[in-house]
């Protein structure tokens, strides 16, 4: 029998959340690893990856008896993330920014309280911040985060803010009256700056991209070992990201923050 609370099926957040704890584990799991991580007995986590595997997300290995995620679920994500009209402009976009900076650009969108990478076009550089498709990043320490929140309506930053504001690193914003005049400055200059924020080693920078009616759902980010990413070069990368927010936003139908 499926227990439900408000409509909603205990049992189906349940697999989901089996599912996004095989997606986001770097080897196989056991049903002992999983009962772990679920907070379950053995039982339950059985039943889920059993569930999972009979539906076609997971894999088991029958030597190793451990389960991993299946080539399915990227059937899931074809649609999303399908060459259309929109994500050709942000993939020339990003191309443009590589071919004048040699770096890697990302497009990364909000999804629920963290941002995750959906489009990358790698730069040239030897050392870089190697971040992957369909990583997920915080809201109130990344530049990604922070110029994504930026633009959210007051009711979803108090949202975040209630949630908590965990320390990353040496310089995380944990304070949520400084949080909220960060967002105050993001929104008057029209990027963001993690310093030191996500990691002691490293720097970001991220504009945000404006659609219709004044949304911002995703920006443009680069990151970078704090070595390279001085301030001088994240001012350099400012003036060429700012330009590509204005031109891009305008092309998506949507209103600069500049104008």
């Amino acid at each position: 029998m499926v227990e439900r609370k408000n409509g909603v099926s205990a049992t189906a957040l349940k697999a989901l959340q089996a599912l996004e704890i095989i997606a986001g584990s770097t080897s196989p799991l056991s049903v002992q690893d999983l009962a772990k991580k679920l907070n379950s007995d053995k039982t339950t986590a059985y039943r889920m990856l059993l569930t999972l595997q009979s539906s076609g997300f997971v894999v088991r290995d029958e030597v190793t008896k451990r389960y991993s995620l299946s080539y399915k679920v990227v059937s899931l994500s074809r649609n999303l993330l399908a060459e259309n009209e929109v994500t050709k402009l942000i993939l020339n976009a990003l191309r443009e920014l590589v071919s004048v900076t040699y770096e890697t650009f990302h497009y990364s969108v909000l999804n629920g309280n963290q941002t995750v990478l959906v489009l990358r076009v790698k730069g040239n550089q030897l050392v870089n911040v190697d971040f992957q498709i369909g990583d997920c990043s915080p809201l109130h320490c990344t530049a990604i985060g922070k110029v994504v929140l930026a633009f959210q309506d007051v009711r979803f930053l108090e949202e975040v803010i209630a949630s908590g504001l965990p320390k990353m690193a040496s310089n995380t914003i944990t304070d949520p009256d400084e949080l909220r005049l960060e967002l105050n400055r993001i929104r008057s200059q029209g990027y963001a700056i993690d310093d030191h924020e996500f990691s002691d080693n490293m720097r970001c920078i991220a504009v945000p991209i404006f659609e219709g009616n004044g949304r911002v759902s995703g920006g443009i980010s680069a990151s970078g070992p704090d070595s390279r990413f001085t301030f001088e070069k994240l001012e350099e990368l400012k003036k060429h990201m700012l330009t590509t927010s204005i031109d891009l936003s305008r092309q998506l139908g949507g209103i600069p923050w500049s104008t």
